[in-house]
């Protein structure tokens, strides 16, 4: 992706590269900004890309923030700030409640205390003691019992509408790891499940990365245009995920590259898994119904590799994308495992993914 004329600095890091591209623009590093400059970056969004690049090497942050509205349809930092304000509001209430019922407890232990005293004094006469005594504390006892019925309700009340705010969030943590053309997972929620099998390395024995890269795909969007280059990538998308094992985590991660997280035992070997996938996607139609232009056939490499060698997430990734270059470079439209001789083989040549 390049969203300005200003070449990028090369050896900076995902977040280096994006920081520069938002300065090189004169745009302050702000998060709403990094959002759109992280999904133009990745290529997830072939449109959002696209209408950032045509800024040029300058742009406005009402610019940013018109993109930002039309892509992702809301303001993502005032729905966290709101939830936060609601959260804020709603705790503070249940910490009010709670002194309150505190305040009503240490009362009413008071007036037992009182109770105690006068029933162990001597100069009290029996009947008026014990009549005085069990007036007091039937009515002790029934307003506390009125106050913590109240309060055990406010407290619900309040649990309901904290959970309500828990769902909304979760509703955005969705919708904001999820690509918008294609309904898989996207970059971002795959960086964090990669990360995230190595938190647990008993696990890793049965763990693999799959990546699949679509043939020729810039040379799809030269010829058809980009519209027909992403219903085309929807349709490889659900292609994949109706072949892929249930449990699989299934992500677009960037482009017209996808990739499959397999964690856990499956019923076939990664290998034949991917094969299904592969002949599963050369042979479906690619035909537009209402012209009769054939698209197709649309084909794929695949790389993959096992987490159980690899030291962490970044290491599993290139096994696999070493993988998935000697796919490309054996001539495309084949699956390829890992192997330590392929290291030899790799001098990426970014015109194979072309």
């Amino acid at each position: 992706m390049n969203t300005t004329t200003t070449p990028k600095p090369q050896g900076l890091d995902i977040a280096g590269q994006i920081t520069f591209a938002m300065r090189s623009m004169g745009l302050p590093p702000l998060p709403r900004n990094y959002a759109v400059f992280y999904e133009a970056y990745i290529g997830s969004n072939p449109a959002l890309t696209r209408k950032l690049a045509a800024l040029g090497s300058h742009a406005t942050q009402a610019d940013i923030d018109v993109i930002a509205e039309e892509f992702f349809g809301h303001n993502s930092n005032r729905i966290i700030e709101n939830a936060h304000s609601r959260l804020v509001s709603e705790l503070d209430g249940l910490v009010r409640l709670m002194k309150q019922e505190q305040s009503s407890l240490e009362t009413y232990n008071k007036l037992l205390d009182e109770t105690s005293l006068r029933i162990n004094a001597k100069n009290t006469a029996s009947v008026d003691l014990l009549r005085n005594a069990i007036q007091i504390l039937t009515l002790a006892t029934g307003d506390t019992l009125a106050r913590g019925e109240k309060t055990a309700e406010s407290f619900n009340q309040k649990s309901q509408e904290m959970e309500a705010v828990r769902r909304e969030l979760d509703e955005y943590k969705r919708i904001a790891n999820t690509d918008s053309l294609t309904r898989l997972a996207n970059r971002r929620a795959f960086d964090e499940k990669l990360a995230g099998l190595f938190s647990f390395p008993t696990n890793l024995s049965k763990a693999a990365l799959i990546l699949i890269d679509v043939d020729h795909f810039k040379r799809i969007n030269d010829t058809y245009g980009h519209p027909v280059g992403d219903k085309i990538l929807a349709t490889v998308a659900s292609v994949i995920r109706a072949n892929a094992p249930r449990e699989a985590f299934v992500a677009r991660a960037g482009g017209e590259e996808f990739a499959i997280i397999l964690e856990g035992s499956i019923d076939e070997d990664i290998h034949t898994l991917c094969e299904r996938i592969r002949v599963n996607l050369e042979s479906t139609p690619f035909r537009n119904s209402r012209t009769g232009i054939n698209y197709g056939p649309v084909t794929a490499s695949i790389g993959y590799s096992s987490a159980a060698e690899c030291e962490d997430s970044g290491e599993l990734y290139s096994r696999s994308d070493i993988a998935l270059y000697c796919a490309k470079n054996s001539g495309r439209n084949c699956t390829r495992e890992f192997e330590a001789g392929m290291r030899k083989e790799f001098t990426k040549n970014w015109l194979l993914y072309k």
